[in-house]
């Protein structure tokens, strides 16, 4: 899994408050302010995580052994839920290779089996606030942050909307975000390719939305590692432009199929390209069929009327959701 590029460190990872300057470590938290999350898996599987931190995010949901997993059930987040069994033959004091993966498998289950309950954690939060949670993932250069600036720009009037921003390194996407008039919170990732649960509950300790808002999450630019990772998001949505290959969603499969929504973005750029718009949706189906998809530009706005019903839609699904008629 991405462990082996070190994202499982957070080396240098950081969040960045762009209306106060106020930036924390999340490597290693920062003087004064510690975050301490105590994590164990029991052999039948049950896994339990303790946090002593008192952000706003900080939500226990306690049921059977002590913690509630939501997961949204039309998401495919990687390997989550699975169980792997492992055989391990020991030759000399040597660990042979299928040893070394059933290693990799155990780390890599208890790696997103800790990230669960976090994003349990806070689905819990935003549910509780009736605060929509969207999770925004596509290739670097897909248009994201175009699409909220005229999102913000255009809904501002109607609804708060935050944003967590992710990248690797530098402000300069929160930067715009926070320009466009959305408080916005930078998370740098360091050398890791995703956001996790755990960073997206610090950013909400600074950004601190009020109920009935909108969170935008725009997910580092990967179209990879950030389908294995549950945030706590009402949804999903996967940005593709029309700039990329139309075969992406069956080269990228779990990104697509993890995903509520896929946005076809640039289609200005339509005449300019050889991109087949109907194979890139029947391809995005092929893989998930529940997929719902809308095509804009986020340059001159068109689509976006459907994108914003879209967004509604939503809400009030959440709604609905956390308070049934």
């Amino acid at each position: 899994m991405c462990g082996h590029c070190g994202c499982g460190a957070k080396a240098g990872a950081t969040v960045i408050n762009l209306q106060t300057g106020h930036e924390a470590s999340l490597g290693g938290g920062e003087t004064g302010e510690h975050l301490h999350d105590h994590f164990h898996v029991h052999a039948d599987g049950v896994a339990h995580a303790h946090s002593h931190d008192h952000d706003p995010a900080h939500v226990h949901s306690h049921a059977g052994h002590g913690h509630d997993h939501h997961h949204h059930d039309h998401h495919d987040h990687g390997h989550h839920g699975r169980r792997h069994s492992h055989d391990h033959a020991h030759e000399h004091g040597h660990t042979n290779h299928d040893e070394a993966a059933g290693l990799v498998l155990d780390l890599e289950a208890r790696i997103l089996a800790k990230n669960d309950v976090l994003a349990a954690r806070n689905r819990a939060w935003f549910a509780g606030r009736e605060i929509l949670a969207l999770n925004l993932a596509s290739s670097p250069g897909a248009g994201k942050t175009t699409l909220l600036e005229r999102t913000i720009g255009d809904l501002h009037h109607e609804v708060n909307l935050f944003v967590i921003e992710g990248d690797q390194v530098t402000a300069n996407d929160g930067e715009r975000i926070r320009r466009a008039g959305a408080p916005a919170v930078q998370v740098n990732t360091g050398t890791g390719c995703h956001l996790e649960a755990d960073m997206i509950a610090r950013a909400l300790s600074e950004l601190r939305p009020p109920p009935e808002s909108i969170v935008m999450i725009e997910n580092v630019g990967n179209l990879v590692c950030p389908a294995m990772f549950d945030l706590g998001e009402h949804a999903r949505v996967v940005i593709l432009s029309v700039t990329e290959g139309e075969d992406k969603p069956i080269k990228y499969p779990h990104m697509f199929r993890s995903a509520d929504l896929m946005i076809l973005n640039k289609l200005d750029l339509l005449p300019h390209v050889d991109f087949d718009v109907d194979r890139a949706v029947a391809y995005a189906r092929d893989v998930n069929p529940a997929i719902e998809v809308l095509q804009v530009s986020a340059r001159n706005g068109a689509g976006f009327e459907e994108w914003y019903g879209w967004i509604r839609r939503q809400s009030k699904l959440l709604k609905d959701t956390v308070f049934p008629s």
